[in-house]
């Protein structure tokens, strides 16, 4: 599977595409093997952390059931520098807050698909990449959603 990597201040990501489409973002180098779309999305991800894109615009494909594809979506639906909670989606949903903490955790896309903008109800919740909460604390600060940890 091509994939392609940046280093930015929460470490170096790698993302992979297959078939057209972007299935995944991962903490740490891969092989390269780059191709037009993984271009792209460096290029997205580049403008990202220079805080010049809000929105990334790629075609994602998110292995899983129509449950995680939902909570994925959720989590697209979140504005930059807004937070959501596992309850709010829950609610969005219909569904209990419990599994959607798990959906958000096997998130294949992160930073893309932004499960750091899902907070518990009292306090940041989990996040599996990077260094874990620090990494979620760095995404949120650089979105502008700091004064929500305070």
């Amino acid at each position: 599977m091509p994939s392609a990597q940046i280093d930015t201040f929460v470490g170096i990501l790698s993302v992979t595409e297959t078939d057209g489409a972007i299935t995944s973002l991962r903490w740490g180098p891969q092989e390269q093997s780059r191709t037009a779309l993984l271009d792209r999305a460096i290029d997205q991800l580049r403008a990202y952390f220079a805080r010049e894109l809000h929105r990334f615009d790629l075609p994602l494909h998110i292995a899983g059931s129509a449950f995680q594809q939902a909570v994925c979506a959720a989590m697209l639906a979140i504005p930059m520098g807004q937070t959501r909670t596992y309850g709010d989606i829950s609610k969005e949903l219909n569904i209990p807050p419990q599994p959607v903490g798990n959906a958000c955790g096997a998130n294949p896309i992160p930073v893309i698909i932004p499960c750091h903008r899902v907070l518990a109800a009292e306090g940041l919740g989990g996040f599996s990449g990077g260094t874990g909460i620090e990494t979620k604390i760095a995404l949120l600060k650089h979105e502008g959603a700091a004064s929500l940890l305070i």
